[in-house]
């Protein structure tokens, strides 16, 4: 089982609660589409537990890109014990930005700050991720991702979404435990 990252605050360390969200990146909509309902069923619960054991509430799956199929827009979110998973099937981080500004807009919001802007990306999840587990090469970024790319911690695990197992989310909040680093330098 992943280790919760403690430090102690008055020292501007991370305690067990600063794996708050987890974003899991990778494969493609035709990929999530050919896994059938009980491997996603499977793979639902055994990550979400994980990251629930890991400290995270709030864990995220979303398509590394679009691939050849773009009609899949369905957003699921699940409870799961200590830990609500969200599906967001959205494949393109500038259709995500664009709607949530949209929605800022048709609610009413007179004056969009970066706040308000992050809570209608996040939705329902009340934080931004700490950390993005990215499926794929550590040299290319995920098009799925335009805002996270800001403030969160990236690990890359060199496997495909049809590999995706617990022990890869495992892997990469334990190399999120050893860091020594909060939105700064490197120690």
């Amino acid at each position: 089982m992943a280790k919760k990252r403690l430090r102690n605050e008055e020292l501007g360390e991370v305690d067990e609660s600063s794996l708050r969200h987890v974003l899991v990146v990778g494969g493609t909509l035709d990929e999530w589409q050919a896994l059938s309902e009980a491997q996603w069923t499977q793979r639902r619960h055994e990550l979400s537990a994980i990251a629930s054991g890991a400290g995270a509430s709030w864990l995220t799956l979303r398509p590394y890109e679009r691939g050849t199929n773009a009609a899949i827009t369905t957003r699921i979110v699940e409870d799961h014990p200590g830990c609500t998973l969200i599906v967001d099937w959205c494949a393109d981080g500038r259709d995500r930005l664009l709607a949530a500004i949209e929605q800022l807009r048709v609610g009413g919001h007179g004056h969009v700050d970066e706040a308000a802007l992050a809570a209608a990306l996040m939705a329902p999840a009340p934080c931004e991720p700490d950390l993005t587990v990215v499926l794929g090469p550590s040299d290319r970024l995920p098009p799925s991702l335009v805002w996270e790319l800001s403030y969160c911690e990236l690990v890359f695990i060199d496997a495909a979404w049809d590999e995706l197992a617990g022990p890869h989310l495992e892997h990469a909040i334990n190399e999120y435990a050893l860091r020594h680093r909060r939105f700064g330098g490197i120690t």
